[in-house]
């Protein structure tokens, strides 16, 4: 009787499987964790939208700046956005793949959002700008990824 042999990583690799690495389980967790903060991020500009809608002098803009749209204007803007990334938020949850596709192209939108939106609230705009770069880094970098390690 033949002795099992034990299973070379190259062949592993050269089959689809690619071997436990410290990379892959970052992005692992890291896909979950950017969908938790897709949604609360969600909720955080759902919460800011109404805020904007519904009291037009909460907001007060820092100094003349060129993007010079009224509260309530961002109000629906972020009001918007926040709904759609809720869904894309419950979707990573879910794992489906359109939402991971959805959620790289939102984070590069609320990236660019609240650049647009740092005269209001520049702390929290850029809280908000990092954890989209953490998102998008973490949807692009999930297991089963081909790229090679760094």
């Amino acid at each position: 009787m033949a002795q099992p042999s034990t299973p070379d990583p190259t062949a592993r690799a050269s089959r689809g499987y690619e071997p436990h690495t410290t990379r892959g389980a970052w992005a692992a967790g890291g896909t979950m964790f950017a969908g938790v903060l897709l949604l609360v991020d969600g909720v955080l500009a759902i919460i800011k939208g109404i805020t904007g809608i519904a009291n037009d002098d909460v907001y007060a803009r820092l100094g003349n700046y060129v993007f010079k749209f009224n509260t309530t204007s961002w109000g629906w803007i972020h009001l918007i956005l926040g709904i759609v990334l809720v869904i894309v938020g419950v979707g990573l949850l879910k794992r489906m793949l359109w939402a991971r596709v959805a959620g790289v192209v939102l984070a590069g939108c609320d990236i660019i959002l609240n650049f647009m939106w740092l005269p209001y609230t520049p702390f929290w705009a850029i809280i908000s700008i990092i954890i989209g770069v953490f998102v998008i880094w973490a949807l692009c970098n999930t297991p089963g990824d081909r790229s090679p390690a760094v």
